[in-house]
């Protein structure tokens, strides 16, 4: 299994990574091989992690220039072949979903194509990959990038099933698996497509990055999931790491991610927010629609809200607002923002 490379390696990321890989194993997958090429050392500490934690392989693919969604294939294929025969996985890390892997296998083995994809239906295809499909076989007739023209409400979310003879399609450069590789299968009349149920989202923006978590969170509710946090203190759907500290007073939730080692003193107020590892909120702080990165500070009495995106090592001073503001890494923020911008 190929998994992309995540952009930035935070902790809802993190998180995601894990029920990805743990998906993984459920259906008897034994190693897994990262696509890396920003900041590799990061995603090889998350590896070995995983490692530790999940009792799978995991090995990284780094590439020296950016390959697309196919040529990271070709790089890594001494790691994907086997003697085996068995069909490769290839997941993209910035979606988010429920992952029927073992049900994916089952359609894979029963129409006998070279690969198996997920589709997913959406109410604005035209942002997407549009696939294509015979409804009754599954059976892709073709994948159109970005309609403007409505071709159908399904679209490819980035999970794929291939046979090893794939691999020796894919040349060693830059290379789309979607425009280059596939449509060149569909034409063939080898490529299927299943529609996945339950949630999708592709988290790879600020703004749907938290609409994932709330699906996620969601979707732990749902499955009665012991991950989700419970207390007088807590609202609705939350996840806290078990080494966070939080104090007395507090009110967190609904849909919020609390990463290891956060400190949220008393009196603060948290909602449809991610806090990742190590940040410290002080005292009465009140976070809403917002994203604090690693080892950030937030002041007491401070507002931050408004999708405002606070990068790693931030310090937001006491009684400061945010409204919208993108801070960049290590700035400490002494005066509000009163309208969204980025904080150089």
């Amino acid at each position: 299994m190929l998994c992309d490379h995540v952009p930035q390696c935070d902790d809802h990321h993190s998180q995601e990574g894990e029920n990805m890989i743990e998906a993984l194993k459920a259906v008897g997958v034994t190693e897994v091989v990262l696509a890396t090429n920003y900041q590799p050392e990061v995603m090889l500490n998350f590896s070995k992690d995983f490692e530790a934690k999940l009792g799978i392989k995991i090995t990284c693919s780094q590439e020296t220039e950016p390959l697309g969604t196919a040529g990271p294939l070709a790089l890594a294929r001494n790691k994907l072949i086997d003697d085996s025969g068995e069909p490769i996985f290839l997941l993209s890390s910035d979606i988010i979903c429920e992952y029927p892997l073992k049900e994916m296998i089952e359609f894979h083995k029963s129409h006998g194509g070279e690969v198996s994809i997920l589709v997913t239906k959406v109410d604005e295809p035209s942002k997407y990959g549009v696939v294509v499909m015979e409804e009754a076989t599954g059976q892709v007739e073709k994948l159109i990038d970005r309609p403007k023209l409505f071709a159908g409400n399904k679209i490819n979310v980035a999970i794929y099933l291939l046979n090893p003879s794939v691999l020796d399609r894919i040349e060693l450069r830059p290379t789309s698996i979607e425009y280059e590789v596939l449509t060149k299968i569909a034409a063939e009349k080898k490529l299927y497509a299943m529609v996945l149920q339950g949630f999708w989202m592709d988290i790879g923006n600020p703004k749907d990055y938290i609409i994932g978590l709330r699906l996620y969170l969601e979707s732990l509710r749902k499955r009665s999931s012991s991950k989700l946090a419970s207390g007088s203190h807590i609202v609705g759907n939350v996840i806290v790491d078990e080494s966070a500290k939080i104090d007395e007073g507090c009110l967190i939730g609904p849909d919020v991610a609390i990463g290891p080692g956060c400190v949220v003193e008393a009196g603060v107020r948290l909602s449809n927010c991610t806090v990742m590892r190590g940040v410290w909120i002080k005292k009465y702080a009140c976070i809403s629609n917002s994203i604090i990165g690693w080892h950030s500070t937030v002041g007491q009495w401070a507002r931050v809200e408004n999708m405002t995106i606070i990068a790693e090592g931030v310090n937001v001073c006491d009684e400061v607002y945010s409204n919208g503001g993108v801070v960049l890494p290590y700035k400490e923020i002494k005066s509000s923002i009163l309208k969204p911008e980025v904080v150089m």
